[in-house]
């Protein structure tokens, strides 16, 4: 997942006297902490509200019948409603995210609106044929009809017209106060009904590249929403306290359940006014590659070449009948994932991947420039322990050992890929060196390699780099 950064703003006790202590002083985080914060609480009063549904009817007198908890997937939607209205709500009234220049809005501009017409008219050209581009590839494969993915499709179906509905005003009352509304959509609609008339192909590039990655995370986000909330919302208690691995595994569940909402509301809400859109998508195809390999139907581990649990069995299977191991394992894995899922909570309305959308700095990226990656690989290792098998020897557990080396060496490639892209901007380059020289995870790696730098560092290509 990517760390990314939108300014560097000079703290006001910064002093020019002082360079030593300005050196040291972390970069200003692009999204605050109480985003996450609300969202967060969002999601978990609603978790409550479904799970003790029955109860809360009965106190109220209301015939529940023989209903049970809201565990359906309508009502896994509704979860991500809770957990992204509180996040743009604080956004705006809180963060007033709507002010900040890097929106491109000028809320004092109203321009006559005979000056921003045809600009909107080709911008929802180039926007519907995007969204008719992307419907037609979801269309085309079935891949995304069969499965967990017929969810999504349905739901987008439904959301569709309303979309198609709304854009035309949408598009109508923002270029009124863009600074510069032709954008690269503005210049695909212009390629599409102004043939042979110049435009930017760099653009045009950028917003392909953006929907691309909006089009492909959201329709996957969607599609394992409502599983994990079921589990966790119909669960009896007495499994949940069952034993330490029963436990461990519930809380391992639900804090991915945090990770896989604030993500949804991230894919969904790239606009411009909430200061969330995509700045750049990244433009180089390692990245891409790197990226989509771990995901389906592209995967290469679960299944795939790269699947390092064959004849293998989780900590559970292992540590089975030692509860003191089992408490010490539980507690470990729930940690990593905890720091996972507040890498994710971190970015608020902001997260995605292979894009720039904003620098985040605070929260576990003060620790290091890749936690979620650190902590995801750490997690695969400690709670598979690879080396281990239920047939074949030790044959087949070095082969798995292998395989998940070489699943980790993919996510240090993403890190490396994703970092090329955000170097382009000096203000992930500000980050970059600040971590480098003071997150405690790069520090120690510096002391236990004795290299000052990292062994790789990707520099962009200014012949492809950002364009937005």
């Amino acid at each position: 997942m990517n760390i990314m950064a939108e300014s560097v703003r000079s703290s006001a006790a910064e002093s020019v006297s002082a360079p030593a202590a300005a050196a040291s002083a972390r970069p200003g985080s692009a999204v605050s902490a109480g985003v996450g914060l609300v969202g967060l609480a969002g999601l978990f009063s609603y978790l409550l509200l479904a799970r003790f549904a029955p109860h809360l009817a009965a106190w109220a007198g209301i015939d529940w019948g023989d209903r049970g908890p809201l565990s359906g997937p309508n009502s896994a939607i509704a979860s991500v409603l809770a957990c992204g209205v509180p996040m743009v709500l604080w956004s705006v009234f809180v963060d007033k995210v709507h002010r900040n220049p890097s929106t491109g809005i000028d809320w004092s501009m109203r321009r006559p609106w005979r000056e921003t017409l045809d600009i909107s008219l080709t911008k929802l050209a180039g926007l519907w044929a995007t969204w008719a581009l992307i419907a037609l590839i979801y269309w085309a494969m079935r891949y995304y009809w069969q499965g967990n993915y017929a969810f999504s499709m349905n739901l987008l179906e439904r959301v569709a017209p309303w979309l198609l509905l709304v854009s035309a005003p949408y598009m109508l009352w923002l270029d009124r106060r863009m600074v510069e509304p032709r954008d690269g959509c503005w210049q695909f609609g212009r390629w599409l009904i102004a043939p042979g008339q110049p435009v930017d192909g760099r653009a045009i590039g950028h917003h392909l590249r953006a929907w691309a990655v909006k089009g492909f995370f959201t329709a996957f986000m969607l599609s394992i929403v409502p599983g994990n909330f079921s589990a966790l919302v119909s669960v009896p208690m007495h499994e949940l306290f069952a034993n330490p691995y029963a436990t461990a595994i519930w809380t391992i569940n639900l804090l991915y359940l945090v990770d896989v909402h604030i993500a949804t509301v991230g894919y969904i809400l790239t606009l411009k006014p909430l200061d969330a859109h995509i700045r750049t998508a990244n433009p180089y195809g390692m990245a891409w590659v790197a990226a989509l390999v771990c995901y389906p139907p592209f995967i290469l581990m679960s299944g795939g070449p790269l699947d390092y649990q064959l004849y293998g069995a989780d900590w559970g299977h292992w540590l089975a009948g030692h509860d003191a191991l089992l408490i010490i394992w539980g507690i470990a894995l729930v940690l990593l994932t905890a720091v996972y899922s507040w890498a994710t909570m971190a970015f608020g309305i902001r997260f995605s991947n292979l894009t720039h959308r904003g620098i985040i700095t605070h929260g576990p990226y003060a620790l290091t420039r890749h936690p979620a990656y650190v902590a995801k690989n750490l997690t695969w290792w400690i709670g598979s322990l690879p080396f281990l098998v239920t047939a074949g020897g030790w044959v087949e557990g070095a082969r798995n050992v292998v395989l998940l080396g070489l699943v980790s060496g993919i996510y240090y490639w993403r890190a490396k890929t994703e970092e090329k892209h955000l170097l382009g901007d000096p203000a992930y380059v500000a980050y970059w060196n600040w971590a480098q020289a003071h997150a405690p995870l790069p520090r120690l790696l510096a002391r236990l390699t004795g290299r000052e730098a990292p062994l790789v560092r990707l520099e962009p290509d200014p012949a492809v780099g950002p364009v937005a």
